[in-house]
Parts: C-alpha cells; sequence; structure tokens
C-alpha cells in the first residue's frame, strides 16, 4: 500500500462532543493548523445545519491551504424532493469547497423506522444524490452510515445501498461504524467481503463506543480501505471518534504506510494540544503519543534501563511525534531518577556522592506525608538544590495573617492579607486584597517582594489545585495544593501541605516564587 488519505473530521462530528463548541474564527485557525501537519481533507462542517457553519464557509473560500483540500458535509435529498430543490444539496454546492461528502443510510430499519420511506426510496435518493452532485465538485465521497451494523442485520440490503451509490460513481466509498459497536474481527471480515463487491476505493469511519475505534480503524487498513476518517484528540459524540492521534503515528511508525513525512509527523503533539487549548478541555496526559506521560518513567528499575538505552521501555523515539521523554520522581523513586533530573536541571551530581542517598531519602520521607512532585518539578529542583546547600535565601518571613470577612448577606466574602518579610535589612509589612485567600496571600507578597525583584511583575497563577488526602480527619484533614505558574517563556509547578490549607498554599507560592527567581538567575539580596 502507497499511501492512505487522512479525513479530518474534528470541525464537524467532534463539536458534536458534550463539552466542546468552537467559533468560527477557532475553526479556522485549527484548519490552518490540520493543514500544517499535512491532513489531506479537513471537514468544516455541515453548510446546511446552523449559521456558523454557513460562516465558516463562506471565510474559509479566502484562506489558502497548501496541503488540505476542505470538505462540506451533508445529508443525501430528502424523499420526494429532488437534488436540484433540495435545500441541503444546494447548501453544499454553495459553500464551493472542492470536496463534498454526503451520508445515506446503510441499515434497513431506518429508512422505515427513523425516516419513513421505503427500502426503495432510499436506495433512489442514495443514487440521485450522489449522480447529481458528482459532476459539480471536484470530490464527492459517500458515507454509508451504519454500515456494520446494516451489514450484519441485513446484508443484502446493507450491499444493494452501495452498489445504488456506487453506481452513480463518488470518489470514495466509506464505510461506517457509526455506533461503535463493532470489534476488529468484524471490520477485517466484512471489509475483506466488500472488497470482493465493488471496485471504489473504500474508507473506513469508526466512533469509539466499545473503546476499539483506532483498533477498528487500522484492522480496516490492513484489510484494504485507502482513506481513514478521524478527529484530533478523539473528539466526538458519546463515546468519540477514531482519534487521529494514535492512528497516524501507528500508520506511519508501525505500518510503514507514509501518510505524513517526518516533519509533519512531529507537529503532532503540538496540533493536539493546540486543539484541546481552543477547546478548553485539559490535555489528558495519559493519551497514547502525545501525552505528557506517553514516555514518563517512575520505577527506579525503569529509568535505571533507559538511562542505558531508550528502547528498554520506548516502544518509539517520543521525539518522532514531538514528545519527549520524561523521568518522574516519587517514593518509587531510586538513585537512578534523582540522577537523570540532575542533569536535566542542570545540576552536577554524582552517582557516588552521598547527597543522592539523602535526597532519595527527604523524596520518600515528603512522599509519605502527602508530598506529589510528579506535577511540581520546580519544588523537587529546589528540594534537590537545598539538599546540596546551592538553594539561596531571596528572603525570610516574619508572619502573615489572612482575614476572610463578609459584611452582609447582599455581599461577596472579602479576603485580605496582611505580610510582613524582611530582605536584607529592610522590613517590609504590606497588606493586600484579593478573590480569596489564597489570591490575597499571593498579592501581598509580590507587593512585599517586587521593589526588590522586579522580576516577579511577569510571574503569574495559571492553575490552583487542591486534593484532601484523608477524609477520616473530615475538615481537619491533610490537603496538598499543587499551582502552576508561568511566565512568558514557560510554566511550572510546585506543590505544598498541610493540615492548614494556607500554609499549604503559601510553601507551593514561595516555591514558585523561588524558583522564578532562580530561573532568572536572580542573586539573592538578603
Amino acid at each position: 500500500m502507497d499511501t492512505v488519505k487522512l479525513y479530518d473530521t474534528t470541525l464537524r462530528d467532534g463539536t458534536q462532543s458534550e463539552d466542546i463548541s468552537f467559533t468560527t474564527d477557532d475553526k479556522i485557525k485549527i484548519a490552518h493548523q490540520l493543514d500544517d501537519l499535512g491532513i489531506h481533507y479537513i471537514e468544516g462542517g455541515w453548510p446546511g445545519s446552523n449559521p456558523k457553519d454557513a460562516n465558516f464557509f463562506e471565510r474559509i473560500k479566502s484562506h489558502t491551504f497548501h496541503t488540505s483540500r476542505v470538505a462540506a458535509f451533508g445529508s443525501t435529498c430528502h424523499a420526494e424532493v429532488s437534488p436540484e430543490r433540495d435545500e441541503n444539496i444546494q447548501a453544499l454546492l454553495a459553500a464551493e469547497t472542492p470536496v463534498i461528502t454526503i451520508f445515506g443510510k446503510s441499515w434497513d430499519i431506518h429508512p422505515v423506522n427513523a425516516m419513513n420511506i421505503t427500502l426503495e426510496q432510499n436506495l433512489d435518493i442514495i443514487y440521485e444524490s450522489i449522480r447529481y452532485l458528482k459532476p459539480r465538485v471536484d470530490t464527492l465521497v459517500y458515507d454509508a452510515e451504519h454500515f456494520f451494523d446494516g451489514y450484519k442485520n441485513n446484508r443484502e440490503y446493507a450491499m444493494k445501498t452501495l452498489h445504488a451509490a456506487e453506481a452513480a460513481q463518488p470518489d470514495c466509498l466509506v464505510l461506517c461504524d457509526t455506533n461503535g459497536g463493532c470489534l476488529p474481527h468484524e471490520i477485517d471480515r466484512i471489509i475483506r467481503e466488500v472488497r470482493g463487491e465493488v471496485t471504489l476505493p473504500l474508507g473506513i469511519h469508526c466512533h469509539n463506543d466499545s473503546d476499539v475505534a483506532v483498533a477498528n480503524s487500522l484492522v480496516a487498513i490492513q484489510a484494504g480501505v485507502t482513506h481513514v476518517q478521524g478527529t484530533i484528540n478523539g473528539f466526538g459524540e458519546r463515546c468519540g471518534n477514531a482519534n487521529l492521534c494514535s492512528i497516524i503515528p501507528n500508520l506511519v511508525l508501525k505500518l510503514g504506510i507514509p501518510c505524513l513525512t517526518d516533519n509533519q509527523l512531529k507537529k503532532l503533539l503540538h496540533v493536539s494540544r493546540y486543539v484541546n487549548e481552543l477547546a478548553n478541555i485539559v490535555h489528558d496526559k495519559h493519551q497514547p503519543y502525545v501525552g505528557a506521560s506517553a514516555f514518563a518513567h517512575k520505577g527506579g528499575v525503569h529509568v535505571s534501563a533507559i538511562r542505558k538505552d531508550p528502547t528498554t521501555y520506548e516502544h518509539i523515539p517520543p521525539e518522532k511525534v514531538g514528545n519527549r521523554q520524561r523521568v518522574l520522581v516519587s517514593d518509587l523513586s531510586g538513585a537512578s531518577n534523582v540522577l537523570v533530573k540532575a542533569k536535566e536541571f542542570g545540576i552536577e551530581l554524582e552517582s557516588k556522592d552521598a547527597k543522592v542517598r539523602e535526597i532519595v531519602r527527604q523524596l520518600k520521607d515528603l512522599e509519605n506525608r502527602g508530598y506529589q512532585f510528579e506535577g511540581a518539578e520546580a519544588s523537587f529542583e529546589l528540594l534537590m538544590k537545598r539538599a546540596m546547600g546551592k538553594r539561596p535565601v531571596y528572603f525570610e518571613l516574619m508572619g502573615y495573617r489572612v482575614i476572610d470577612e463578609r459584611k452582609s448577606s447582599k455581599n461577596p466574602p472579602f479576603s485580605e492579607a496582611t505580610i510582613m518579610i524582611r530582605v536584607k535589612d529592610r522590613v517590609e509589612h504590606t497588606a493586600a486584597i484579593g478573590n480569596g485567600p489564597v489570591n490575597a496571600l499571593d498579592n501581598a507578597l509580590r507587593k512585599a517582594l517586587e521593589r526588590f525583584y522586579p522580576e516577579l511583575k511577569e510571574l503569574k497563577l495559571r492553575d490552583y489545585k487542591v486534593r484532601v488526602l484523608s477524609g477520616a480527619a473530615g475538615t481537619a484533614a491533610v490537603t496538598r495544593v499543587l499551582i502552576e505558574s508561568g511566565d512568558k517563556t514557560s510554566r511550572w509547578g510546585t506543590v505544598g501541605v498541610s493540615e492548614n490549607i494556607i500554609q499549604a498554599s503559601w510553601e507551593a507560592l514561595i516555591d514558585s516564587i523561588e524558583y522564578k527567581l532562580q530561573k532568572e538567575r536572580i542573586h539573592a539580596v538578603t
């Protein structure tokens, strides 16, 4: 097999996901990212269904794409309405895209039970819709919706719908597992049987309701289809679509099918995260290939092995998909983890140094008390530097006080923090308000420090998470606070643990500020 055409439907099928809604601007930005990645077809939406999609197709006409071709999606014409007079068909043509994709029903229960038409009428509208559109568009794709369920329920009729479409000569017949209920062995068998009865190129479109959409897509390709549909990050209705972020590297790196170049494949992680960002979805760290944990190693035995040969615990070089190897630190860590992190942080540390054992001891002790450094590597770097006597002291806390007050039921709560710190021979005593006690404390601390360290004006708190570590003590339970901070160039995580949520937050805030100052190579003025 020379190649497989990649058809992305993130902007249409992906937006049917329960928590996802893109603006027109979002869709245009994503389309350009997909083009840069090297996707062959981008399904932009259904121009006859809503004003947003109509607006997208109107605006996209003025945009240039280097690799991708934009497709408009819609249905066959309505029964007893000719394609010339069907509003949906005419909206597809008005979109003026080089590609049009229409779907028709393959499962005999749909015409009769859902559409209230006869099985013969369904065959007629499939044929007439394709016959009308084919000479009016450069590329026409036919999606045989519910094909696999239809084939299993009534093979003869499902094949009649496919032959009706084939007779009108679309450019590709896409077999759809619309309900996502098929397993790989069924997909393989049915496609091989269909290939013996049709001559047009076949495609595959799988949903993930049985958690095998990617596997089904790969099996279909091995069975002979040359067109695969899916979405970035597997977005889609119910349980989602086949995930192109898994399909693509499996095709290129495992099956040797060059659907993207090596340089395009390196952009996969970036595109995955970009789409999540615009969808306002937290990136799934455990997602294969593009997740932050996809090439993360925690066990000491694993880390020791990958230091010698990464292939011992990595199925591909992570750089091929734009990812990177990560070594985590936890109570499962050994000296190998510490040495890898020291090298990553630019800290000179030898394997026989007694400080390595001391850092491992401190790490295990802190994790036993509730600390977690997997999402707080900045705190771990500071821990290492403290153990080695290389952590500068930027200021000394003399005390803080935080007050929450609500003056009446008509007014929101009011938070104020007062803080006293010493910087060398200067004592700063400041107060600030905030949206909650932690924000007030953060504001007061910055207010006190910024005259000494103006670089802190760039520091922003990006995320704040609190986890109760044990519910047995009720409201007196130990809590862990994880803070993600950032500036113009990077982000980092810090952690604090205490029975008092304010103290836990204070620890994480201090680490965040100290990490920023060390990152900028600021000399302590104490």
